[in-house]
């Protein structure tokens, strides 16, 4: 057998999703100044990244907007404002949000996708969430969006949920059926599972397998690694990792595993310079201590930041036996 090099070349059809803002936006109530979303976008324009996703299309009945920021809510006046005559054709950039299931007045707070800069819908959900997934889904897609489905926290339930909410979405028209790992909990051979499991139900839809990968044991970056030796064909990444908790794949270090010379890493390296590494001032993320035992035991990791929050914060041998006598 002849030997080959293939971390060496590209895949082509891989496109690369960055969601620094949406998931980076759960660590400070998604209070981000204009300049900075601005400047991700930018960044993800110059470095040839394939989709931004700029934030949630959330209720502020749940989330209310003395509260949180604009980009948990993404109205289109607030769309406007910062990234207003967006052309997706003219940028290479597609722009998405993501509603999330009993989270969203997806009925009406989502506009037709022509009256939107908006190019991508993602719809997240939990295994008993489903049914409305498929509804939300199918209105997105009237409505003129792509659409991708997201189902959350997929270590924590069994085969059987799995299975259902598979095939669920297959006959759905979402482009993408999203392997999300929220409490970074999956090992390489836990993603391997998963993916053939995802690829034999979406086999013959079209549908491309996609990876989001948290980093509370540090394998974000392996697993969605894993994930794209497999076929994955749909990316997650955020600028230095920034996310909830332990945090995301990092966009720079994957964008240089890819080796596609659309992909730029100068223009990610400047953003984190000027923008994302000041943010460790007001905002803690990273595979902190305690967010690797969430991790360990496959907790969300609210636990942990609940717990930082708290006067014996640094206190990870207690924090560990709470946890441990609580489960």
């Amino acid at each position: 057998m002849s030997e080959k090099a293939p971390w060496i070349t590209y895949r082509p059809e891989l496109k690369v999703l960055d969601c620094t803002i949406r998931d980076g936006g759960l660590i400070n109530n998604h209070q981000f100044t204009d300049e900075v979303v601005r400047a991700v976008y930018d960044t993800c324009i110059q470095a040839g990244i394939d989709y931004m996703e700029i934030g949630y299309k959330n209720s502020p009945r749940l989330f209310p907007k003395s509260e949180f920021g604009a980009w948990r809510h993404c109205d289109e006046d607030d769309l406007n404002r910062v990234v207003g005559g967006h052309d997706a054709e003219k940028t290479g950039l597609k722009l998405a949000a993501m509603a999330d299931a009993e989270k969203s007045d997806w009925k009406v707070q989502v506009v037709p996708r022509s009256e939107s800069v908006l190019d991508l819908i993602r719809v997240a959900f939990y295994a008993h969430q489903v049914s409305e997934a498929v509804e939300m889904i199918n209105h997105f897609h009237d409505l003129g969006y792509e659409t991708m489905a997201n189902l959350m926290a997929v270590s924590n339930i069994t085969e059987t949920e799995i299975d259902t909410v598979l095939e669920s979405i297959a006959p759905t028209p979402a482009g993408t059926m999203v392997i999300v790992d929220s409490f970074g909990h999956l090992y390489r051979e836990q993603i391997d599972r998963l993916y053939k499991k995802y690829a034999a139900a979406m086999e013959g839809t079209g549908k491309e397998i996609g990876i989001h990968a948290h980093n509370n044991m540090q394998l974000a970056f392996a697993n969605t690694i894993e994930a794209i030796i497999l076929g994955s064909n749909r990316v997650d990444a955020t600028m230095l990792g920034l996310g909830r908790g332990a945090g995301n794949c990092p966009m720079e270090i994957l964008l240089g595993f890819l080796r596609n010379p659309k992909f730029s890493l100068r223009p990610v390296i400047k953003l984190l310079q000027d923008h994302i590494i000041p943010l460790r001032d007001t905002v803690e993320w990273g595979p902190l201590i305690p967010f690797n035992i969430t991790g360990q035991l496959n907790l969300h990791p609210q636990h942990a930041i609940k717990y930082r929050k708290s006067e014996t914060k640094d206190d990870f041998v207690k924090f560990y036996d709470e946890l441990k006598s609580e489960i």
